[in-house]
């Protein structure tokens, strides 16, 4: 029973962030808006929120691990070249779906947006298939 209470209490801090941004500065916690805008903005007062919610980010892995001395997940064993690609296609997607999985998966569906919903099934059969493909088919692990 311990190995769900981490996932879910990770879940209902990520919905409670979500809808605290959302009512107390309506904005919408997209990952790759808040990224794009605090690189675009750059330290810009009405800003600082997104470079504050980024270091959360960085930083709140970083203190679970040392706090409930988690030891870290092993490293993938795929190397650069797939890290880099993968990174490169997530970042081509996020453009072209109009937004990353966290915000059509997170906030998006919490707001009944239909756009979401379609852009979340997306997401989610084509890493099912990926990983059918890469494993499986191509037996690449």
């Amino acid at each position: 029973m311990t190995e769900y209470l981490t996932p879910l209490l990770g879940g209902l801090v990520i919905g409670l962030a979500a809808t605290g941004l959302l009512f107390l500065l309506g904005r919408i916690a997209g990952i790759s808006g808040i990224l794009w805008s605090a690189v675009a903005d750059g330290l810009a007062d009405d800003n600082r929120w997104r470079w504050f919610f980024l270091a959360g980010l960085l930083l709140g892995p970083l203190a679970y691990h040392l706090l409930t001395a988690t030891p870290y997940p092993a490293a993938p064993s795929l190397g650069l070249p797939f890290a880099v690609a993968g990174g490169l296609l997530v970042g081509f997607g996020t453009r072209l779906g109009s937004g990353c999985t966290s915000g059509h998966g997170v906030c998006g569906i919490g707001r009944l947006s239909v756009r979401s919903l379609v852009a979340t099934m997306t997401f989610m059969v084509t890493g099912i298939v990926t990983v059918y493909l890469l494993r499986h088919a191509w037996g690449i692990t």
